[in-house]
């Protein structure tokens, strides 16, 4: 098995390539609009427009007749009309194999955002037993992991809560994904208390860096 690539896209979106296949969580609307054009196997964590664009998802499904999309049951009764076999729907405690890739699903709710507004559905994906994506909670992978993808900034937490989720769930490593809407301003407060309290290490990449 080779070793697996981690691409930044934008926002909550990420690319994982290993022996020249090609897995994408979450190409959203802040997302670049061929986030997912190439992939052989799609995620997507719950159904809020910043990780799911119906429109990046049929680009992405259009580009590679082989490519299929995983994901909750909101999400893919929008698309799986037009796809006919391609599109599962996953939930907590599933497991998969696609495109060589080892895939776990935790997770069930969405963060709470405010008491007045419903929780929706969310499920975190672990890619290999090594690069865990939570979505938008702070889901715990249940096991010892290498990358956590970490919601760095969103209406629905606070920073000692983000440094509180890395040390709970100790990565090697963590990788601020979900930071579209926080300013450059911001940024260096947020790596310096992210580093020196999360207890691991901790990268921010912009958009086409890779890891």
């Amino acid at each position: 098995m080779g070793t697996m690539k981690l691409t930044k896209k934008r926002h909550a979106c990420v690319r994982l390539e290993k022996d020249g296949r090609t897995l994408v969580i979450d190409p959203g609307t802040f997302s670049e609009e061929d986030a997912a054009v190439g992939a052989d196997v799609i995620l997507v964590t719950h159904e809020h427009l910043d990780h799911f664009n119906e429109d990046r998802l049929r680009t992405g499904l259009e580009s590679n007749p082989g490519a299929q999309l995983w994901t909750l049951a909101s999400v893919a009764e929008k698309v799986s009309a037009a796809f006919p076999g391609r599109v599962h729907t996953v939930g907590e405690g599933d497991a998969f194999t696609a495109a060589g890739f080892d895939v776990q699903v935790h997770g069930q709710l969405h963060a709470v955002i405010h008491p007045d507004i419903p929780r929706i559905t969310n499920v975190g994906y672990l890619v290999d037993g090594s690069v865990f994506h939570p979505g938008d909670a702070f889901t715990l992978p249940g096991q010892e992991i290498d990358t956590l993808l970490l919601p760095v900034q969103a209406p629905w937490n606070k920073i000692s809560e983000v440094i509180d989720y890395v040390r709970e769930v100790k990565p090697r490593r963590s990788i601020d994904v979900h930071d579209a809407l926080l300013t450059d301003l911001a940024r260096p407060i947020y790596d310096m208390q992210i580093g020196n309290l999360g207890g691991a290490d901790h990268l921010r990449l912009s958009p086409g860096d890779q890891a």
